[in-house]
């Protein structure tokens, strides 16, 4: 970003200033500044254990992802159940701006059936692991290459999209990773997939392994992160850093377990390093909307600390960072909530309040005090505070009171002259007695 000047005849341009959350210059592989997004979930989104997708709410889901602007929408295998093929079907037919992807098994029926639906490409998967190897499917890596051959040049026959990926790729031999990928990337293949399956990884061996895979292939590398330790964020911020291209995400990070990298989450960081790029391609004002949609469909609240759309996400209530919030709002905030359609809050009934946030609070019930008495009204507060927990309310009652009695014009009692008589308190008359004489 650049320092604009005020427009002076003196003002010099100022130096090119590179973004300090931004991609390391060194990265000259990364794609922070040139990712896609391949939204999983009406695939990932329905193995969560909540889930259960209508064909009208998968639609209702599929055009809402697409006006946010997601580059891919991912489907659930059509040989899963004979609504899941319907379902992919009438999702294709919608004519949507994103490409719609469907995820099968490394299987020739599996491809025969998912490329006869009308999907724009097809993600392919099996596992590599030596746990998947043995317990899942039982396969060695020879019948692994042959078997994805097979898939691939058949699927690519069709003329349509083909992924190829690993499952359980961060507990699989890396040779044979690098192997399987290589023999792939010569085939043609679109993309191949890093899958982080039991979310096993942290952002540093996630790099490696990108890095490693960018010299072995010659195609876009697409990854899949698990968050069952916590770092599906930060492993799929690391892969594009490191080269990798498409990042699959979920909306509220719905998924197997406890799901995979969350919509918001992703876009929270990626806003951050890649400003003027998130802006210029997702609507991010359409985030809130979007997980209130499925949040109501899966039967869950959005978390109170969810990036973006936490009921708190944009609250700030310690009287220091109140005052500096007020003055500029960057001290304390990474995120612009207006970039989002969200706007801050100043939680302000509590006893942590500050003057600065009270005085903010007096100008917006259009009230006058000085600076010295919106300090005496905030001990008042904060004093309640320490008693029993404040609302909004308490707070306003307790101003409005303040401000009524600094501003009632106080009555002074006047001096009787020698020559005037005392009232009587009962009848406002002279008195009595001196009346009969």
């Amino acid at each position: 970003m650049t320092n604009e000047g005020t427009g002076n005849a003196n003002d010099q341009p100022q130096p090119y200033q590179a973004n300090p959350y931004g991609p390391n210059p060194s990265d000259f592989l990364s794609n922070v500044n040139n990712f896609q997004l391949i939204d999983s979930t009406l695939r990932e989104g329905e193995q969560f254990a909540n889930s259960f997708f209508s064909t009208e709410k998968k639609i209702e889901i599929a055009k809402a992802l697409d006006d946010f602007g997601v580059d891919y929408i991912e489907l659930t295998s059509p040989v899963a159940s004979e609504q899941s093929r319907k379902d992919c079907e009438a999702i294709c037919k919608l004519g949507l701006k994103a490409k719609i992807l469907t995820h099968i098994r490394c299987h020739l029926d599996d491809a025969r059936v998912a490329v006869e639906t009308g999907v724009d490409g097809v993600d392919v998967v099996i596992g590599t692991s030596k746990f998947l190897r043995q317990y899942s499917h039982g396969k060695d890596m020879n019948y692994i290459a042959k078997s994805a051959i097979e898939v691939i040049e058949f699927v690519k026959s069709k003329g349509i999209e083909i992924r190829f990926s690993s499952e359980d790729s961060f507990r699989s031999d890396l040779v044979d990773l690098l192997n399987i990928y290589k023999t792939v990337s010569k085939i043609g293949v679109n993309r191949v997939g890093i899958a982080d399956t039991v979310g096993c990884a942290n952002p540093r061996q996630v790099y490696e392994l990108v890095r490693t895979l960018k010299t072995v292939v010659n195609c876009d590398i697409e990854c899949h992160f698990h968050n069952d330790t916590g770092c599906a964020i930060g492993n799929a911020y690391c892969a594009l850093e490191a080269g990798a291209r498409l990042i699959d995400v979920c909306v509220l990070g719905i998924g197997e377990r406890n799901g995979i990298v969350p919509l918001s989450g992703l876009m929270a960081r990626m806003i951050v390093a890649a400003p003027k790029y998130v802006k210029s391609k997702y609507k991010l004002h359409k985030i809130r909307d979007l997980e209130n949609l499925v949040a109501e469909a899966v039967e869950v609240n959005i978390p109170f600390n969810n990036p973006i759309t936490g009921f708190c996400a944009f609250t700030h209530k310690a009287g220091i960072h109140a005052k500096a919030i007020l003055a500029n709002p960057s001290t304390y905030e990474i995120l612009d909530p207006h970039d989002f359609g969200m706007k801050r809050y100043i939680h302000f009934a509590n006893r942590l309040t500050g003057w600065n946030a009270i005085k903010s609070r007096v100008d917006q019930l259009n009230l006058a005090l000085t600076d010295d008495q919106v300090k005496e009204v905030t001990t008042k507060i904060k004093n309640l505070g320490d008693v029993r927990p404040l609302n909004i309310d308490d707070v306003d009652s307790i101003i409005k009171d303040f401000h009524t009695t600094v501003n009632t014009p106080m009555m002074k009692a006047r001096r009787m002259s020698d020559s005037e008589e005392p009232l009587d308190i009962t009848t406002e008359q002279p008195n009595a007695k001196k009346a009969k004489k």
